[in-house]
Parts: structure tokens; sequence; C-alpha cells
């Protein structure tokens, strides 16, 4: 988990991956401003703002979970990627990471999801040993779909009434990247 924010707050936080265009890169006390729209309705859009206490920040005990900074070269926040570990067996080797992406609203449609989460994927394979790393998202989130796609991953299948969000279930779709996919 990423600690506390640090740094000059006049400065970008050097980068921890990056894509041409797209960095993912610590928070630093300068970014607190726009991070701080990220629990707004119009920042999450229809498909990811939830009307009950977000968790996606609170994951404690033996497993790990972050977050980074989505930016572009000069330090302008773009969104956020968070990830944590989900477990499908009682060992370390059965952890995987599932993760997710919100873009701020005048940066979407331009292919900056996608790239962040080929790099936190990416970036997860190069410094944990998962073998998995995973996302969701609710099934008529085509965009979402889409960038996923765009990102490595494949669609595995629906995930039943897995969400609730506005006093109705909700269905989401599976995806994954594996370290053994091209």
């Amino acid at each position: 988990m990423l600690g506390p924010v640090t740094g000059d707050p006049s400065s970008p936080a050097p980068p921890l991956s990056a894509a041409a265009d797209v960095l993912l890169r610590a928070p630093t006390a300068a970014d607190t401003p726009v991070l701080d729209t990220f629990g707004s309705r119009e920042v999450r859009g229809e498909h990811d703002f939830y009307d009950d206490a977000d968790l996606a920040d609170l994951h404690h005990g033996s497993f790990r979970a972050g977050s980074r900074v989505v930016s572009d070269a000069t330090g302008q926040v773009l969104g956020r990627v968070t990830f944590h570990e989900v477990a499908y067996g009682p060992n370390r080797g059965s952890l995987a990471w599932r993760i997710g992406v919100t873009v701020l609203p005048e940066h979407r449609g331009r292919g900056v999801g996608a790239r962040a989460q080929r790099l936190l994927a990416d970036e997860l394979f190069a410094t944990t040993a998962a073998f998995r790393v995973e996302a969701d998202t609710d099934v008529p989130n085509v965009a979402e779909r889409r960038a996923l796609a765009a990102a490595g991953f494949r669609e595995e299948g629906v995930l039943r009434g897995a969400r609730w969000r506005a006093g109705v279930r909700r269905d989401a779709v599976l995806f994954s990247r594996l370290r053994t996919d091209d």
C-alpha cells in the first residue's frame, strides 16, 4: 500500500510506470484537491458511483491494496487506478490482483483508462509473484469493457447480482490477464 502523501507539492511525483502520454505515480499533496473529487457522482459516473460507503481504499488484514494517480507527463491528474488482492485458495500462490480505474470526465474517450490499466497490470506482474490480474465492470458499461480488452484483458463471464447500487442488484462482467498472456 502506498505510504502518506509526501514530497514537494509543486512538482509531480516520479512515475512508477509509464506509456508515452500516461504515467502511474504516487499522489502528491498538490493532487489532493483533484483526488478529493473522486467520491462525487460526476467523477465516478453511472457505472462506478455507489449510494453507500466506498470501500475501495479500506481493505485491511493480510491482503495488500493501494492506488496510483494516473497523470500525463506534466503531472496533470487524469484519473486514479486502485488494486487489492483477492484469494482463490488458502495459499499465497492462489492470490490474484483486482484492479479498477476512474478517469476524470474531461479525459474519457481517449484511451487513458486502457493504457492505465495495462500499465498497472504490467507493474503488478513485474513487482509481485501473482499469476492473475482481474477487473470487473457493469455489464452495460461498454466503454470499460472495450478499455479492458484494449489493455489485454480477456472477458471471462458474468457475475450475477454482484453489485448493489441505487437500490438494484446489478450483474458485472469479469475480465482477466494472466502472466502468460501475450
